[in-house]
């Protein structure tokens, strides 16, 4: 191991009440798509991006019809797996240090890679189901892009209300109850691990300093730099996969 990866393994083994925020970098070694960059979803097809606002999949209904579409040939989320970082939070889990699991990430593979689902906590929704924007329905997304498969263009719930996937929009706040979860985990834990996240977005950046304030100290995580650099008490540069199994130190098991 190099120094930094010892460093923050020693943490994690001295460790007895564990948070984990983790974002999109987690999520890369999976195959997740690319939004923004030269080859991106929302660069070859900037009506998906602007579906991402709840005021135009609401009030537009062409840019609705193309974005369930998308969905419904797999072009916005194609067949993906959990990879070795994911399994190493699994692995944490069995160790009884985990406390909870913040996610900015909407792919589920948490779940899929064996997570406890009531240690989740995603701030962001979950791509894999399904909402009403009118009543309180939500159901897995699948039997709704199958409806759009058989040609229905444009879902409604039974209610005659407009349907969308189960994650937060632009222009859409986050749910409460989540909020107030993340940051009381993060006031009690003695250990944040931020995993993949530059840090970068509000509110859940102010986890870092939260855990700080209450006395925990901190790993980051990351392909590069964060946001958060200077509250870390170490910081860990390079590739998720592999380094995130040494750091937990557990062994990694083949995906459910």
């Amino acid at each position: 191991m190099n120094e930094p990866v010892d460093q923050a393994a020693t943490m994690v083994a001295a460790a007895q009440r564990v948070v984990v925020l983790t974002g999109a970098g987690i999520s890369t070694d999976s195959g997740i798509p690319d939004f923004r960059g030269p080859n991106g979803v929302w660069t070859k097809n900037p009506d998906a991006e602007k579906a991402s606002h709840i005021d135009v999949y609401v009030n537009d209904q062409v840019i609705r019809q193309s974005n369930w579409n998308l969905r419904a040939t797999g072009a916005l989320w194609p067949d993906i797996s959990p990879n070795p970082g994911h399994q190493a939070l699994v692995d944490l889990e069995a160790q009884g240090k985990l406390r909870a699991l913040v996610t900015q990430n909407v792919d589920g593979l948490h779940q899929m890679a064996g997570s406890n689902p009531e240690k989740i906590i995603e701030v962001h929704g979950n791509v894999h189901e399904a909402v009403c924007l009118v009543c309180d329905w939500r159901d897995d997304i699948e039997p709704v892009l199958e409806r759009v498969r058989n040609g229905e263009a444009d879902p409604r719930c039974h209610c005659g209300g407009l349907i969308k996937a189960a994650t937060i929009l632009f222009g859409q706040s986050l749910v409460e109850q989540d909020v107030n979860n993340m940051f009381a985990a993060a006031s009690n834990c003695d250990l944040l691990l931020a995993v993949g996240t530059t840090l970068g977005v509000s509110p859940v950046n102010g986890l870092v300093p939260q855990a700080v304030n209450g006395g925990a100290s901190v790993i980051i995580v990351n392909g590069g730099p964060t946001e958060m650099d200077d509250l870390a008490t170490v910081i860990v540069e390079g590739p998720i996969s592999e380094l995130l199994p040494q750091i937990v130190g557990g062994e990694s098991r083949p995906t459910r």
